[in-house]
């Protein structure tokens, strides 16, 4: 329940205070370590971080102006996919920030990397955990927005791909489509 008030504290009044951005800019948000955020190892849940990393997309949605032509459009994002690698562990009252930026597109789906960083020791942004993300785009009415009407949309003029190794990583671990069979078979 508090990932909803932190994800409305940022949609309804922090994002909105912040400069705008363009698309390929990357989004800063700022957090703290809620005791709410900890596992039994008094560190922040492995499953906190990919919530955190929901509300920080949505405060970049709101600030670079895509928030805004979903709801005009009644279009709305799902992560079809997503990994985490972690480096080091946040602990209770650490101030982080989440560092978001869109990395490019497929015929498909939208990526994105998210960092979470902390200053060293000189006050230097490190990493403490990266992500990446596959999203797509989907109708309230029903059906998938294709990738070419989104990028009409934006109107983005650059095409903008993606590496190798990320296209194959969003084909390695796809499910099959939601129409399609997928029984629960183990070898």
């Amino acid at each position: 329940m508090h990932m909803l008030f932190r994800t409305l504290l940022h949609l309804l009044f922090l994002s909105r205070r912040k400069p705008d951005l363009g698309y390929r800019e990357v989004a800063r948000t700022r957090f703290i370590t809620l005791p709410t955020d900890l596992d039994i190892n008094r560190h922040m849940n492995n499953g906190v971080y990919f919530s955190i990393m929901d509300v920080a997309r949505f405060d970049m949605l709101v600030r670079n102006g895509v928030w805004k032509m979903m709801l005009d459009k009644s279009w709305y994002p799902v992560v079809a996919s997503e990994t985490i690698t972690f480096r080091k562990s946040l602990g209770l009252w650490d101030r982080f920030t989440i560092e978001s930026r869109l990395v490019g597109h497929d015929d498909k789906a939208v990526y994105m990397e998210q960092r979470f960083v902390r200053p060293d020791a000189k006050g230097e942004p490190e990493i403490y955990a990266t992500g990446f993300i596959r999203a797509r785009f989907l109708r309230r009415v029903g059906g998938t927005v294709p990738m070419s009407e989104i990028v009409e949309a934006l109107g983005v003029t650059d095409a903008h791909g993606i590496p190798e190794w990320l296209e194959r990583w969003g084909t390695d671990v796809a499910l099959p489509a939601t129409r399609a069979e997928a029984p629960s078979v183990w070898p």
